[in-house]
């Protein structure tokens, strides 16, 4: 997929991806804390990863041919996959402790950490209304998690530690090169991930049951595809613009806690959620703007 376009139409396309990535993940998180009751993180990012691999492999092969495997940042790519992997490891652990909507929203800490090291390490630009708006998508995730309120126990630092990971992971994708294609960068992703997620892996294995095969099959289509598209959003577009979109899986989380796991989230939930989604809009048509 090229990756060169105006600066409008990147931005657009950069939330579009952002979009439907987060959803991706979204659904792939919900079978996580399902299957999570019964296996290790680490081996169900290794399955994962192993059920992904032949079919990224194929759609790479059929659309890109060989050349589409052959990368100039193999280095890059490799960090990508172990952040990938202890990041998505904190999150599943966070999972079984804490509910879905809830989990999600500490994670959510990320879109603030991108901002700040995007604009330190790629010299990105954000006014002064683009800070401040994202300063109350902050406000909005805490009057979700509430630290006062008890939930905030030590599990809550499995997300924070998912929102960093992933915050270094998003901006780190700025220095693979714009030539690559958006498959060649999932490719690495969950060859990455399969690679140090086998390390551990004797350490925690447990029989699959073959009622729970569709599940992973589930997790690994959905977090390939979802770390695919975001992956593309970063890379088209300014991680300022396309970051405060990460909020989407706020909402989608809370919707299928509640239909799956009759979490209910309480008012606060919603006002935060609100908020959070008012600033991303805000800093992304902002941006728009002024390119």
């Amino acid at each position: 997929m090229s990756t060169a376009a105006s600066p409008q139409s990147s931005i657009r396309a950069g939330i579009g991806c952002i979009l439907v990535g987060i959803f991706s993940l979204t659904l792939s998180d919900g079978l996580a804390k399902w299957l999570g009751a019964f296996y290790s993180p680490i081996q169900l990012l290794f399955l994962r990863a192993l059920i992904a691999l032949p079919l990224i492999t194929t759609v790479v092969l059929c659309l890109g041919g060989h050349r589409a495997l052959r990368t100039r940042h193999i280095g890059v790519h490799l960090l990508r996959g172990a952040l990938n992997v202890v990041s998505a490891a904190c999150f599943y652990l966070g999972l079984t402790m804490l509910p879905l909507a809830e989990t999600t929203a500490i994670a959510f800490c990320a879109p603030l950490f991108v901002t700040a090291i995007s604009v330190v390490f790629l010299g990105e630009k954000v006014s002064t209304g683009g800070w401040l708006a994202i300063f109350v998508g902050f406000a909005g995730v805490m009057v979700i998690v509430r630290p006062s309120s008890g939930s905030m126990q030590w599990a809550a630092l499995l997300p924070l530690a998912t929102a960093l990971g992933y915050a270094v992971m998003m901006v780190s994708a700025k220095r693979i090169n714009a030539r690559e294609s958006m498959f060649t960068t999932m490719f690495y992703i969950v060859f990455g991930q399969l690679v140090f997620a086998s390390l551990p892996l004797a350490f925690v294995w447990k029989p699959v049951e073959w009622a729970h095969l569709p599940g992973f099959i589930g997790i690994a289509i959905c977090s390939t595809a979802g770390l695919g598209l975001i992956t593309q959003a970063f890379r088209i577009a300014p991680a300022s613009a396309v970051a405060p979109f990460d909020y989407f899986g706020l909402i989608s989380a809370g919707l299928l806690g509640w239909f799956f796991w009759n979490e209910i989230p309480d008012i606060w939930f919603y006002v935060g959620a609100l908020t959070i989604a008012a600033s991303g809009i805000y800093v992304a048509l902002s941006n728009e703007r002024r390119k």
